[in-house]
């Protein structure tokens, strides 16, 4: 099978691997489509040093396959499998309790990190959806503990968390203001967004309003800056390794007074968030939104847009015949 591997940090090449064999509680599948988080893009990079204590320091773990996010089709399941069949469509994150091996032609994942796919949810979709927008749901209402009515801000709201946290805070009845780029302004507004800020010209900081919940994609301000605009009970949401010092400032200082911050690193992906997720979107309150596709051979491609375009939504990668 054809196989993206990172054999050094910020390299990748597509080669032949031997097709997965599945174990007992594994089923394994042929994939359609995956598509690149910042989970992803860390670990291709190194950077934060927390990454290359878990990958390697020098250079990534021999024939490290990357990628998290899959959908495709269930060819071969293993003695223990319940919930799957062949030829079934299903779609998940590797990230939780299968590794990262989902830029491949095929893959062996554990059957509770995924979910049967629906028809209403296109193979590109479904791969857009597991990481991005199941974080952002953790990040609202499991962090965040979100509520009807409540004011919401989401700094790097033009992402893939993003663009999934504005939609998702609006479901949940709250009033949300979405921080991005000038270029980005009316796509976060077409997500529901009730105000938006063009950063480049004017820092949320200074202005007097506060927040009930911060969702921190962009990790643009101190955890002290943060809290100047957090209502006496309100929450930051830090999502993602931004850098090894936001992340330990976090974790030590985060509950330090009654305006909290949390460290969500990434999706811990549960099949019932995946099945809520797809709720929301057969119901049109959420959609996908897709910036751009690569096939598998232009992985390499497909990161340097990710880095340097500052992607709106996601970057898709697209294996195999679709």
């Amino acid at each position: 099978m054809k196989a993206a591997i990172c054999q050094r940090y910020s390299s990748v090449e597509v080669v032949e691997m031997p097709k997965p064999t599945p174990k007992e509680n594994e089923v394994l599948i042929k994939i359609k489509s995956s598509s690149i988080n910042a989970y992803d893009w860390h670990i291709w990079k190194g950077d934060p040093i927390l990454v290359r204590f878990r990958e390697g320091l020098r250079k990534p773990k021999p024939n490290t396959i990357l990628g998290c996010d899959v959908a495709g089709i269930v060819e071969a399941i293993g003695k223990n499998i319940k919930d799957f069949q062949v030829g079934d469509a299903v779609y998940g994150c590797l990230a939780d309790g299968s590794g990262d091996s989902a830029y491949a032609e095929y893959v062996c994942a554990k059957e509770s990190v995924l979910a049967k796919k629906p028809d209403t949810l296109s193979f590109t979709e479904a791969s857009a959806m597991p990481m991005a927008a199941v974080t952002a749901l953790q990040g609202l209402r499991c962090f965040g503990g979100i509520k009807k009515g409540q004011s919401v801000l989401i700094n790097g709201a033009s992402g893939g968390v993003g663009t999934f946290s504005v939609q998702l805070a609006k479901s949940f009845g709250a009033v949300v203001t979405g921080v991005c780029s000038t270029a980005n302004l009316d796509m976060v507004l077409s997500l529901g967004a009730d105000e938006v800020i063009d950063y480049k010209k004017e820092d949320f900081i200074r202005k007097k309003k506060k927040y009930d919940v911060i969702i921190d994609v962009a990790a643009s301000h101190s955890l002290r800056e943060y809290r100047r605009v957090l209502k006496p009970d309100g929450v930051c949401v830090a999502i993602g390794f931004s850098s090894f010092w936001k992340i330990l400032n976090v974790m030590l200082f985060g509950k330090c007074s009654a305006k909290k911050a949390k460290l969500l690193m990434a999706d811990n992906s549960k099949r019932e968030d995946l099945e809520y997720i797809h709720t929301l979107f057969a119901e049109g309150e959420i959609r996908a939104i897709i910036d751009a596709e690569y096939p598998l051979e232009r992985i390499r491609d497909a990161f340097d847009y990710f880095e340097k375009e500052h992607a709106k939504g996601k970057v898709i990668v697209k294996i195999g015949k679709n």
